[in-house]
């Protein structure tokens, strides 16, 4: 981070098929090694799966889990006089659409399936129905949140 001025957020196109900056944002997380082509068949098979199997607009099966998974408060850590403390601080808009990313993708991976496209319509499904890991992943940071709210004095 420089010491003067802020860091100037780049702009995200919006991706190809969907004109949507999300869509975008996502296959930018779920590249590998630069191949950009890889991850937006990956994504946009996957949603050609979700539409086989729901019957729905397979966009709004993706913003659903999206809106889902998001997570609106975490803990981070604060030392004070020696010790550590987790205080819960409320998760800004930025970071909780990278979290969501992060997870969905995390758990996408580690499913039983056999291809990345059907492992991550499984997992956008399920994150849809609010069910799966990430979704898990998200109540775990709530909880913990919620058990350390007695340190939320020490937010700076």
């Amino acid at each position: 981070m420089p010491r003067k001025g802020g860091v100037i957020k780049r702009v995200i196109l919006p991706d190809l098929k969907y004109q949507d900056p999300l869509v975008s944002r996502f296959i930018n997380g779920l590249m590998r090694r630069g191949k950009k082509s890889v991850a937006q068949r990956i994504f946009y098979h996957a949603l050609d799966i979700i539409a086989q199997r729901t019957k729905d607009d397979p966009l709004k099966v993706f913003h659903l889990a999206m809106d889902n998974v998001k997570p609106l408060i975490e803990v981070k850590s604060r030392r004070v006089g020696g010790a550590t403390y987790q205080v819960p601080v409320e998760v800004r808009h930025d970071r909780r659409t990278s979290l969501a990313i992060r997870w969905i993708i995390g758990f996408s991976k580690t499913r039983g399936e056999k291809s990345m496209e059907t492992k991550l319509a499984g997992e956008l499904m399920d994150a849809a129905q609010n069910k799966g890991g990430s979704i898990k992943k998200r109540e775990d940071t709530h909880r913990m949140a919620e058990a350390n709210k007695a340190f939320a004095h020490y937010r700076w």
